[in-house]
């Protein structure tokens, strides 16, 4: 079966190759550059095997590109550094894509057991994130999300599609894309906020509930968050057109 890549980076400039790709499924790196094709260079490489080629490629796309340690631990930041980032640590654009079924704080929302009862509700529109968005879209900044959601909806999901109104009157620009075509475009990645295109907040979970976030800088790993973000932007469907085609209650 063939590969599935997508690109990490490169220091190509016109007429030139070098680039870095990732196995979307096994996270296998390929590497793109001039052959090493010189008999007496290839002389000095050792084992070589049937069926291996060889390439050079400028040392600064490993360095800014190449993917560090494939199993490191996440280190854990207090939620304050989050907020920070949220509340006033960003220049431009805060963007977050969600892709669970569920989350543990949503149900804990007294707006949750609203939405239960009627079918309906407008979230905790009380909230001071509401504020705080308000605030920040005036001075120009840009809150934005897209959410997958499957089909059909969860129960979860359809809160939050009810409740998305509110965001919107904020000023939060929220979009939406089928989990089947989320798959199909490489927009799977799990929930991250990314910000001014230069730093990732990847949160964990266990189950539905978050454990953890970490904030990245890495070029290679942002780099992925800015192609993810782009694809996800790209199909996904703006709120008001997407809550016409699917009512939040089942």
């Amino acid at each position: 079966m063939a590969r599935r890549l997508r690109v990490l980076g490169s220091t190509s400039g016109i007429g030139d190759c070098p680039t870095l790709y990732e196995d979307v499924d096994t996270g296998e790196v390929v590497v793109q550059g001039q052959a090493v094709t010189d008999p007496a260079e290839v002389a000095q490489l050792r084992h070589i095997k049937d069926g291996e080629a060889f390439v050079v490629v400028p040392r600064a796309l490993l360095v800014d590109f190449a993917p560090r340690e494939a199993n490191a631990a996440p280190e854990f930041v207090p939620q304050r550094r989050i907020s920070e980032f949220i509340n006033d640590g960003f220049e431009h654009t805060a963007w977050r894509l969600e892709t669970r079924t569920g989350y543990a704080s949503d149900h804990a929302m007294p707006s949750y057991d609203e939405f239960l009862r009627t079918g309906d509700t407008a979230g905790e529109a009380a909230h001071p994130w509401f504020g705080n968005v308000r605030r920040m879209v005036r001075s120009g900044k840009r809150f934005e999300r897209v959410r997958l959601i499957d089909n059909p909806p969860t129960e979860n999901q359809r809160y939050l599609l009810a409740c998305a109104r509110t965001n919107v009157a904020a000023g939060e620009d929220i979009r939406y894309l089928w989990r089947e075509d989320a798959e199909r475009y490489g927009v799977n990645r799990s929930d991250f906020w990314l910000f001014d295109s230069r730093t990732v907040a990847r949160f964990h979970f266990d189950g539905d509930r978050t454990v953890g976030m970490e904030l990245i800088t890495e070029p290679a790993e942002v780099l992925r968050a800015c192609q993810i973000r782009d694809a996800a932007w790209h199909y996904a469907v703006p709120y008001g057109e997407f809550r016409s085609r699917v009512p939040s209650a089942g």
